[in-house]
C-alpha cells in the first residue's frame, strides 16, 4: 500500500448502542497500518464527536477492545461520554436577540 510513513489506516465495524432511547455508535478500528493504543480500538462517537480517550476501549481482538469499552461506559449518562461542546475558535457562541425596541425620541 502506498501511505505516508504516519498515516493511519484501520478497517472499521460499526457497532449501534441504545441506551435510554438514545444512540450512539461504538466503531471498532482492526489496526492496519499506524499506531494505536492496541490491535484493535473501540471508540464511542456521534459520527464527527468521538469519546473522551478514558471511555475507549483496547485489545488484541475485536471482542475484548469491545468489551473494555462497555466496561469503561457501564452505568454513565451517554452525555458523559463526550467533550463538551466548545465554539470553533475565533467564534462567540450566539446571543439571543432582543426584539426592536422605539426610539424614544
Amino acid at each position: 500500500m502506498e501511505l505516508h510513513v504516519n498515516d493511519i489506516l484501520t478497517r472499521v465495524t460499526r457497532y449501534n448502542l441504545i441506551r435510554n432511547g438514545r444512540m450512539i455508535y461504538i466503531d471498532v478500528h482492526k489496526r492496519i497500518q499506524g499506531k494505536l493504543a492496541g490491535e484493535y480500538i473501540a471508540v464511542p462517537n456521534l459520527v464527527n464527536i468521538v469519546a473522551k480517550a478514558e471511555h475507549q476501549g483496547a485489545g488484541d481482538t475485536e471482542e475484548t477492545a469491545l468489551s473494555d469499552c462497555l466496561k469503561k461506559i457501564k452505568g454513565l449518562n451517554l452525555e458523559d461520554l463526550f467533550p463538551a461542546m466548545v465554539p470553533p475558535a475565533g467564534r462567540q457562541p450566539a446571543k439571543e436577540e432582543k426584539p426592536d425596541q422605539p426610539d424614544q425620541n
